[in-house]
């Protein structure tokens, strides 16, 4: 499985950052499995299914966490202000291409 070490490498990644909690990890999980499930790095999703994976049932929580993990670098977050006609987008950084070029 090749997005095995990506999952890995995340993991690895927040030991350290005492930023992230359990709802950062939560929703993290949820787009990685989308982006297994989608075959991309790149996850098109509506806020309400991402919760529904995660577990998170308030959207203040969500909100709160997607901008965080995007301030932090672990994901490019782009919202869509029009959930009706528009998914939001959301790039999975790959932390071993990152690596490498250090």
């Amino acid at each position: 499985m090749e997005q095995m070490p990506q999952l890995t490498d995340f993991f690895k990644a927040i030991e350290q950052d005492a930023r992230v909690g359990v709802s950062h990890i939560s929703l993290y999980c949820a787009l990685f499995q989308l982006a297994i499930l989608q075959e991309s790095d790149t996850v098109y999703f509506n806020s309400y299914e991402l919760m529904g994976m995660a577990k998170i049932s308030g959207s203040a929580t969500y909100h709160r966490c997607m901008k965080s993990l995007h301030e932090y670098g672990y994901i490019m977050y782009r919202p869509s202000y029009n959930h009706h006609r528009k998914k939001s987008r959301v790039i999975i950084q790959n932390f071993e291409k990152e690596n490498k070029g250090v």
